[in-house]
Order: C-alpha cells, then structure tokens, then sequence
C-alpha cells in the first residue's frame, strides 16, 4: 500500500476511481481516430485465389489430356466435374433425399486403386447428406438407375490439399467407374 492510503480505509477503491476517471477523459480528448480507407482486396487472399485457380486449371488441363489420351467422350460441369457415360440408366434419375445404392471403384488418374465396393456389397448413401466427395454426389445427381458412369474428380470436389491420409495423397484427381443398382426416391 502507498503511504499515502496507509490511514484511508478506502484508498483502493478512490485509486481504481481515479485511474478510471483520468483515462476516461484522456480517451475521450483525443481526436478521433480516422477511419481506415477500404482496400479493395487483401494481397494475401488475392495471392491464394490465384494460387487456387492456377491449381484448379493445372487439374483440369491433366483431365482433359488422360481423357483424350484414352480416348472417351466427357462432358464438364460448371464446377469442373468431369463426367463420361458408359452406358446409359432408364430407371429413375437421381435427387437430394434420394437413397442410392452403387458399386464403384475408385483410383488415382495414375491408375493406383484406392477404395471399391462391388454389387454384392455395394455402397448406399442419402444423396445430399455427406458420405462421399463432393464429386461423386455432384455426380449422381446428373445419373439415373442403371447408369455405368466414370467421374473424373479434381481435388476441390474430392478430398482437396491434404488427401485423405490413407489411401488418397493430397491435390489428387480421382477416377470413380460407379454403376448405379437401385435409387430409392426421398
């Protein structure tokens, strides 16, 4: 305690009135702060935006030569999905809340297998609600039952920058053959 509050039973209080008082009014004084003036972009998130883009050209440009190199008709989606059509569905075409059921093999556009689920054990998801790359649901909403289909996924709509640490290396494109058994409507 200061020597000067040694015999004032309230000194700390006063204190704490004090200081608050004197910086309430040494903030109130100053002259107002202007405002910064508003930048168009951040240089940084410019930076990765075209990092980004840079990167998503580069896949699509790896696409389109293995898909030329192998000789199949594809067609692209806005978001860079690349669909080919092996054999045509007659059956129910597929939407959001829609039960599907596919067998599928996928791999890296290396030919290197990476995960497979046949029609005696096929994989069944609710399309819309997660459970697969962002490509492949994209992909089965454009199918119907009975469609064999190969989706060529760049990593934005498979799983990205880092992979999936077991089986799918980071910044990966990814083949799916996927044949459509059984769409059961939401």
């Amino acid at each position: 305690m200061s020597p000067c509050c040694r015999n004032t039973p309230n000194c700390f209080p006063m204190t704490r009135t004090i200081i608050f008082t004197f910086f309430t009014l040494a903030l109130s004084c100053r002259t107002p702060v202007q405002e910064m003036e508003s930048v168009d972009e951040d240089p940084v998130t410019e930076q990765f935006v075209r990092a980004n883009q840079y990167m998503q050209r580069r896949h699509q440009d790896h696409i389109a030569a293995f898909v030329e190199r192998v000789g199949w008709t594809a067609h692209t989606t806005p978001s860079g999905l690349w669909v080919v059509i092996g054999h045509p569905g007659t059956g129910a075409a597929i939407d959001n809340g829609d039960r599907v059921t596919f067998s599928f093999e996928s791999l890296l556009l290396d030919g290197t297998p990476c995960y497979s689920a046949d029609e005696q054990q096929p994989k069944s998801i609710v399309v819309g609600s997660g459970g697969v790359e962002a490509g492949v649901e994209e992909g089965l909403k454009l199918l119907k039952e009975g469609t064999a289909a190969t989706l060529l996924i760049p990593p934005h709509l498979g799983h990205g920058n880092f992979g999936d640490r077991d089986k799918i290396p980071g910044n990966m494109v990814l083949i799916y053959h996927l044949k459509i058994l059984e769409v059961r409507k939401g």
